[in-house]
């Protein structure tokens, strides 16, 4: 791929166009590939070096955590622990923020991560996926700290994901369009592979867990059903397609158009995906390639968040068909 421009290049482009960034979020980008090169190197050989299975700890979500969660988690934090930008890291792995030293009073940004998002794929090779949300922070001078990171996620200034599949590619955006990567073996570079990415304003598929039919509200049960009706003007029926893997089913979305969900429960209504590490960071995706991302009520990216792991259903894909379930569930 001669020629073709690396992840760092591209940022430093942009960067060099914006003459307030001062190559910070380079520096934190590029800290996140090298996680991601790791990441994919571990994954590639956990068969063989005893990193499939289970660690027998649960998480702060209640989850089992398996090995590779633990050590994609530890690739995150050791790639972050002596940094001068990022003050605090946010995982799903880690039941209270990490405060970097020496950046706890220096450090502009707050970094929120799943470090590994579809660990039930692991020991069956399916698609994996890494998400990260970056956050400016206050100075310290108010005397909290959790404050300074609780933040909508329309102040996100990057986000995205690492997708591990028969590829690594990298997808980000820093509010000024969507772009994706590709991970080249022979240099370890991530190469840029497609530049501004627009989803379709509808699509023809939908990626839900529909297991969990009967435990959603009736507006989202019709519009499943609305879904799986025959009908060429509206393009139904639309075809289903799950893997499992949140980041996974996200870029289909992104490339193809469609929808993907995971509501709410009536017993559970506050859904199960967390806010702040996927929910948001992937609507700030969608969203900047014309997308929408939503709860099924309101705009993921307007919520003021009030915990760091909070939860929240999500509704996320082109635009139109996200409206669609908006009116199905206001019904």
């Amino acid at each position: 791929m001669a020629g073709a421009i690396s992840l760092t290049q591209h940022i430093l482009q942009g960067e060099r166009q914006a003459p307030q960034e001062t190559g910070e979020i380079s520096g934190i980008m590029t800290q996140i590939a090298l996680v991601g090169q790791t990441i994919a190197r571990d994954l590639s050989q956990s068969g063989l070096i005893d990193l499939l299975g289970s660690t027998g700890q649960v998480n702060v979500q209640g989850e089992e955590v398996q090995k590779l969660d633990q050590k994609a988690n530890e690739s995150f934090v050791r790639a972050f622990e002596s940094s001068e930008v990022v003050r605090t890291l946010i995982s799903e792995e880690m039941e209270k923020p990490l405060h970097i030293v020496p950046a706890e009073r220096t450090g502009k940004y707050a970094l929120f991560f799943d470090p590994l998002d579809g660990s039930s794929n692991i020991d069956v090779n399916a698609p994996l996926g890494s998400i990260f949300s970056i956050h400016r922070v206050l100075p310290l001078t108010s005397g909290g700290k959790e404050p300074d990171f609780l933040k909508p996620g329309a102040e996100q200034v990057a986000a995205g994901y690492i997708l591990f599949g028969p590829s690594t590619i990298l997808v980000y955006t820093s509010g000024k369009g969507v772009h994706q990567f590709t991970l080249e073996p022979g240099s370890s570079e991530f190469l840029l592979s497609a530049s501004d990415i627009q989803m379709p304003s509808r699509g023809k598929v939908y990626s839900v867990n529909e297991g969990n039919y009967r435990k959603w509200p009736t507006g989202m049960q019709k519009f499943i059903d609305y879904l799986k009706e025959s009908d060429s003007a509206t393009g139904r029926p639309y075809s289903t397609r799950y893997t499992g893997c949140l980041a996974a089913d996200v870029h289909r979305i992104l490339l193809k158009g469609g929808l993907y969900l995971y509501p709410g429960e009536i017993k559970e209504p506050e859904g199960k995906l967390r806010l702040m590490y996927e929910a948001a960071p992937l609507s700030f995706v969608v969203e900047q390639a014309g997308g929408l991302g939503s709860t099924g009520a309101e705009r993921i990216n307007a919520i003021q968040p009030k915990t760091p792991h909070q939860r929240v259903p999500l509704v996320i894909g082109s635009r139109e068909d996200v409206e669609m379930v908006e009116k199905f569930m206001k019904e």
